[in-house]
């Protein structure tokens, strides 16, 4: 099974602790380091509060992305404050929930006649929702069209549904990407009517750096076509030329 082809991958993270202070996030450095691994990268990732409303804003912003791929963390649990499968279904599967029998045969053979009355609505998901494995207690973790990912908020619970869901749908980015760098002995300021000629498709980035006195920039150009992320870079190291501004191929080691 395959996901999305071109994915752009959006993390949310929710938890008032995390914003109050009480916690620190361990999922984005998490995410970020396994999609890097496989060659992706993130188009965003939110951090935010317990909030239904808002919680449904952010949902629905990233559903309007044809080739979203999102994992959101937190609030699939049984108390009053878990939103998050109630929430996923009014943003994907137009409110409709059921429970699921599978997760409810896990959850009752993980809690036997603890299971009931709160812990068996875990298992109250959006209708079609398939599951996620939950190594620490089987409680699990459960995905939408192959692409909405919905992981509890524990990292030792999440990481293991993150690795299952990467390894079934996104192993690796197979699209090729060519890239080039330079650092430019200049202000970035310099460099922006270049900049202005680089088109949308090509990934353009530019880093300014101040040492003492003096100003660079770490100026990369990245693309899946070899020729034309020479012919770009090219317009940068034809200006620095003629403007005889010292540059070296590559990043200047720190």
């Amino acid at each position: 099974m395959s996901g999305i082809l071109t994915p752009n991958f959006y993390s949310v993270i929710i938890g008032t602790e995390l914003l109050n202070g009480r916690r620190q996030d361990a999922h984005f450095a998490f995410l970020n380091s396994e999609l890097l691994k496989r060659g992706y990268v993130q188009k965003a990732s939110f951090v935010i509060k317990d909030d239904p409303a808002f919680m449904a804003d952010i949902f629905n912003l990233i559903k309007q992305d044809p080739h979203a791929v999102m994992f959101c963390y937190g609030g699939i649990g049984a108390t009053p404050d878990d939103y998050t499968r109630k929430v996923a279904a009014l943003a994907f599967t137009k409110g409709k929930m059921a429970y699921n029998e599978t997760a409810k045969k896990l959850i009752i053979q993980q809690f036997e006649q603890e299971a009931y009355p709160h812990r068996i609505e875990m298992s109250y998901l959006p209708v079609g929702a398939k599951l996620l494995d939950n190594v620490v207690n089987n409680v699990p973790g459960f995905y939408l069209e192959n692409r909405y990912f919905f992981t509890p908020g524990f990292p030792s619970m999440s990481k293991a549904m993150v690795l299952q869901a990467l390894n079934t749908f996104y192993v690796k980015n197979e699209t090729k990407q060519f890239r080039k760098t330079l650092t430019a002995y200049t202000g970035e300021n310099s460099l922006i009517d270049c900049m202005k000629k680089v088109p949308s498709h090509i990934e353009l980035s530019s880093l300014p750096k101040i040492k003492g006195d003096k100003r660079e920039v770490v100026l990369s150009i990245a693309s899946s076509s070899e020729e034309q992320t020479n012919e770009f870079f090219a317009l940068f190291e034809d200006f620095l030329q003629h403007h005889k501004i010292a540059y070296i191929l590559g990043e200047e080691e720190a």
